[in-house]
């Protein structure tokens, strides 16, 4: 049984990270427009607030979960931009009060998760763990949506490795997403992290592989920049595919960016 407390600490990191780069935003920048179509800056923090909101109640009180499922299952298409929408209409200073509270309750509720414990989700049951990982990847990526809104190019770190883990698992859900059957043979995925290490997964004899920068395979698995402006490879078709398809996240796929020049 793993240890959650590593991921638990890099998702407080991530979070203060992006805290540090609202935190002093002017109420016009918190309207400022992200790539995500219709989202402020208000609405990315927002997103997460409420996203928390719910992994508290997963964790904390299951009935009340399950009737944000319920919701959810009642509209489907509106829920989460609801959610949103609700919160960016707060002023600035109580959004990010209730964003920062909130992230701190589910930091605390998971630390004292007992060991072993599920939790509800909208998709399969979630360990401690797998709940945090979670968190960390939606917070890095809406972190880069306001990045981008900001023109801020933010430093990676090596806890890119847990947004990693959660793309290379996801790939047959990618495919399964697109009506696609999953290939019946594994691939090797070998990633230059941040601190120069190397995040290996899979037979090192796979015929099929994917290379490149974990920071590209982590904004390409988020669909926060098009395949052809990152540098990620791949051999083998079913493997080129997947660079098309992929996806960290539950769901339906997602539009993803378009290329910087078509974006021009």
């Amino acid at each position: 049984m793993s240890d959650p407390t590593p991921v638990i600490d890099d998702l407080r990191d991530e979070s203060d990270e992006l805290d540090r780069l609202v935190a002093e935003l002017t109420p016009e920048q918190w309207a400022l427009a992200t790539p995500a179509p219709r989202w402020s800056i208000a609405h990315q923090i927002a997103h997460l607030a409420w996203t928390d909101h719910s992994a508290l109640l997963a964790v904390t009180d299951v009935d009340a979960f399950h009737g944000l499922v319920e919701q959810a299952l009642a509209a489907p298409g509106s829920f989460v931009d609801n959610g949103a929408d609700e919160g960016a209409k707060l002023p600035p200073e109580e959004l990010l009060s209730r964003w920062r509270e909130g992230r701190a309750a589910l930091d605390r509720a998971l630390r004292a998760s007992p060991p072993g414990a599920r939790f509800p989700w909208y998709g399969p049951p979630m360990s401690a763990a797998s709940m945090a990982t979670g968190r960390l990847m939606e917070t890095w990526a809406h972190g880069q949506d306001v990045a981008d809104a900001l023109g801020v190019v933010r430093t990676p770190t090596d806890r890119l490795r847990h947004v990693v883990r959660i793309g290379v698992r996801a790939r047959d859900f990618a495919f399964g997403a697109h009506g696609l059957p999953a290939p019946w043979e594994e691939f090797r995925v070998e990633l230059d992290a941040p601190s120069g290490d190397v995040w290996a997964f899979g037979p090192e004899d796979a015929a099929q592989r994917v290379t490149g920068p974990a920071l590209d395979f982590c904004l390409l698995v988020t669909q926060r920049a098009h395949r052809a402006d990152l540098a990620v490879r791949a051999e083998g078709p079913d493997a080129d595919r997947w660079l098309d398809i992929a996806q960290a996240f539950a769901g339906p796929p997602g539009a993803g960016r378009p290329p910087k020049e078509a974006g021009a």
